[in-house]
């Protein structure tokens, strides 16, 4: 059979061009060139400028569908005019968390080679869900992720040829539920499914939420979750013997304790649980650990930080998140498991049209059966990019850099009699607050530190965060934007301290 240009020159013209002349072809090698450069060319120049923007959008909500059209247009638009709607009408909208005057939540800390590898990784556009649809996506993740094992001094039942083995997932969060499922299953497998009612999760009052959604999904009574409570003398680590209290009382009204989840670095405070101790009172009870150490895990490849996941040799699962504080962008979970058997477990289905030879050998990994959806994208190679551009040296200067300005950071909070520093310093995020006059109360004083986070994040000039703990609210300043230099947050300082003359004199 001839080619449709040979047998129907009208239908073939047709399908080159549309009636405004544009290719219809949606992948035109040149034509992805020339718009390819622009975007690089605009993403560059906006990197370049975007500490001239205010961190924090100061749009309204709504803001956008006053500026859009309210349906999409028939015909096509050129790529110029639409870089110049996201200029015009995205920018706005968009909290720079690339900005170096970005110091909110947890650091999203991308990279050349991180950006660069994700655009690879978009372009050849693999579905890595078993090794057959793409082996090189399958075997580089398994060699990226004993890399970083190895990094991170990671025990050896961790590595694939431990007889564990790591994978990528999006997020904690997907990770959280992934290995809580397996334990889950592990569990009523012994006991029987209808006794699901009996399982019980364990974390601490400062665990991410992630962990009690993981739980609703999972099955989990709702009455089954533990916070377990953590005191500002333990400063907000989970003790324990208050994990060992709470255990003892579930198994006394017959319950039985399935999971728990110890936290390297919590989201209010980073504060590091004792993850010896708590793996020690989860055995005796044969409870599955995960260990989540999202925003902290990436610093422990540091000597000096890796004994805060001492234990880790204890727990069953351990994951950090490399889109936070590690350089590669967002999505990247490093998750790694002793019990691969428990996750393909509870995870795997064996649909026909997926068999093949190399599967059915046993001799490849499926990461399909490790994670909650089948598609799966090349996470590998940006992770992959990010460890050769920059080398592990390299890495840990970039980390080391971020909790010297951490520590500047916090010498300038205490050199001023009106704020304090209000949970030790572990990584490179200071809490502190403004102090408030000595007859005021602690409503008071939690209100003026919601004022002064207002204002601040309102003048565009700096992004905070707070979090309450023990009932006191303070202001995180968690430093780890890629771009961020140390006269950015002496920059910074002053800006806070500049509100907080204002508020106090009103």
């Amino acid at each position: 059979m001839g080619s449709l240009q040979t047998e129907n020159p009208e239908f073939a013209a047709a399908v080159a061009t549309n009636t405004d002349g544009f290719a219809t072809n949606p992948l035109d090698h040149e034509e992805f060139r020339r718009q390819g450069h622009m975007v690089v060319d605009y993403i560059a120049d906006y990197y370049r400028d975007v500490h001239k923007y205010p961190v924090r959008s100061q749009v309204e909500p709504g803001y956008l569908r006053r500026r859009l059209p309210d349906a999409a247009p028939n015909g096509p638009e050129p790529i110029e005019a639409i870089l110049g709607d996201i200029t015009h009408d995205i920018l706005p909208g968009i909290t720079h968390w690339q900005s170096p005057n970005y110091y909110a939540y947890f650091p999203s800390s991308g990279s050349t080679a991180g950006f660069l590898g994700e655009m690879l990784s978009t372009g050849l556009n693999v579905v890595g869900f078993n090794w057959m649809s793409s082996p090189a996506a399958t075997e580089l993740e398994t060699i990226v992720m004993d890399w970083l094992a190895k990094m991170l001094r990671l025990p050896e039942a961790f590595l694939l040829s431990g007889g564990g083995g790591g994978v990528l997932q999006g997020t904690t969060c997907e990770g959280l539920l992934c290995t809580l499922t397996a334990a889950r299953d592990r569990v009523l497998k012994k006991i029987g499914r209808e006794h699901i009612g009996k399982l019980v999760v364990y974390g601490s009052d400062q665990t991410h939420c992630a962990l009690q959604k993981a739980a609703q999904i999972a099955g989990i009574h709702p009455e089954n979750f533990r916070a377990v409570g953590t005191t500002r003398k333990d400063a907000f680590a989970l003790n324990p013997a208050s994990l060992r209290a709470a255990v003892a009382a579930d198994v006394a009204r017959g319950l039985v304790p399935l999971f728990l989840c110890a936290t390297v670095g919590t989201t209010s405070s980073t504060a590091v649980d004792p993850v010896a101790g708590l793996c020690e009172v989860a055995k005796e009870n044969n409870m599955w650990v995960h260990v989540d150490a999202a925003y902290a895990g990436g610093a422990c490849i540091l000597p000096e930080v890796r004994h805060v996941i001492d234990g880790v040799e204890n727990a069953d699962s351990f994951s950090f998140n490399a889109h936070k504080w590690f350089f590669t962008n967002l999505d990247c979970c490093c998750m790694w498991v002793k019990d691969p058997a428990a996750l393909v477990a509870a995870l795997s289905t064996n649909p026909e049209y997926l068999r093949n030879k190399a599967t059915e050998s046993k001799q490849v990994v499926d990461y399909k059966d490790w994670q909650i959806a089948l598609s799966r994208r090349f996470r590998a190679l940006k992770l992959w990019m990010v460890l050769r551009s920059y080398g592990v040296s390299n890495l840990r200067n970039f980390l080391r850099s971020h909790v010297a300005m951490a520590k500047h950071f916090e010498s300038l909070v205490t050199a001023d009699e009106r704020f304090e520093v209000v949970v030790p310093r572990t990584f490179a995020m200071v809490c502190f607050r403004l102090l408030p006059p000595a007859q005021a109360g602690r409503e008071t004083a939690n209100e003026l530190n919601r004022r002064l986070l207002e204002a601040v994040n309102s003048s565009g000039k700096a992004y905070m965060t707070h979090a309450v703990v023990g009932g006191v609210y303070m202001i995180r300043f968690a430093v780890g934007a890629t771009l961020t230099a140390e006269h950015h947050v002496v920059e910074s300082w002053r800006v806070i301290q500049e509100h907080a003359s204002e508020i106090l004199a009103s």
